[in-house]
């Protein structure tokens, strides 16, 4: 059998998955890189929508694409580890312990963008920013008080989510898929508001985790999650 009838005899729609693969293993679609609408993918391989339309389907069902409605479809985060701590919903964190997690909204803003903000987001000018602190409670212990700072261009619809329901970073990486992420961990002692919402002394210090992540090309988030030292830990391996 020659070349062309071996190509002719694979799936039109294995073929444009096969394109897609090839493209983000090779590297020229990077994670959190949107890929070709599907206008464009059905000009390129001369097939039907519903042709590209299942290859998208398929390749999203096996988490190697995310599709974002009404922002398009883009290269799946990958699982992201970290050398000491990975990328991790909270929740699914307390969950695999076996234990109960519930989340307690303290604030959630739209904010005025100082000068350090700017330089953390990348950004020559903003004209606002979204703003939200969030309690996690481990079997109604808190263990972690998240105050996040988000980019309205990558998450528009932030203020109006039920933290309640959903922690932020599980929102996040369901709207803007990760692309990358830098971190820093230290001891520091709380503020009066932390060391409130975490049921402490302010003389007890704190485990900080401090979290920049990106998506579509800028600084998505900037966080800093705030841990009692003597209720919480990082472990990981390498």
């Amino acid at each position: 059998m020659s070349r062309t009838d071996t190509t002719a005899a694979v799936p039109a729609f294995q073929r444009i998955k096969d394109h897609v693969l090839q493209q983000i293993h090779s590297g020229v679609w990077q994670e959190g890189q949107a890929i070709p609408s599907e206008a464009a993918l059905v000009k390129q391989f001369n097939v039907a929508r519903m042709t590209v339309n299942r290859a998208l389907r398929e390749l999203s069902d096996e988490k190697t694409l995310t599709r974002v409605q009404g922002s398009g479809t883009f290269v799946a985060q990958q699982k992201y580890q970290a050398t000491l701590v990975e990328l991790r919903n909270i929740a699914d964190e307390i969950a695999a312990r076996g234990h109960r997690h519930r989340g307690e909204l303290q604030r959630l803003e739209r904010c005025k963008v100082d000068t350090a903000l700017l330089r953390q987001f990348e950004l020559n000018a903003a004209p606002h920013l979204f703003h939200s602190v969030v309690v996690h409670f481990e079997n109604d212990v808190p263990i972690q008080v998240e105050d996040r700072y988000v980019n309205p261009a990558v998450a528009p619809d932030y203020l109006s989510q039920d933290f309640a329901s959903q922690t932020p970073n599980a929102y996040l990486v369901r709207v803007a898929p990760l692309q990358g992420v830098n971190f820093s961990i230290e001891a520091s002692m709380p503020t009066a508001e932390v060391a409130d919402l975490l049921r402490m002394e302010t003389s007890e210090p704190c485990l900080v985790l401090r979290r920049r992540t990106r998506s579509q090309g800028q600084v998505a988030s900037v966080s800093a999650l705030w841990h009692p030292a003597s209720r919480y830990q990082f472990a990981g391996s390498f």
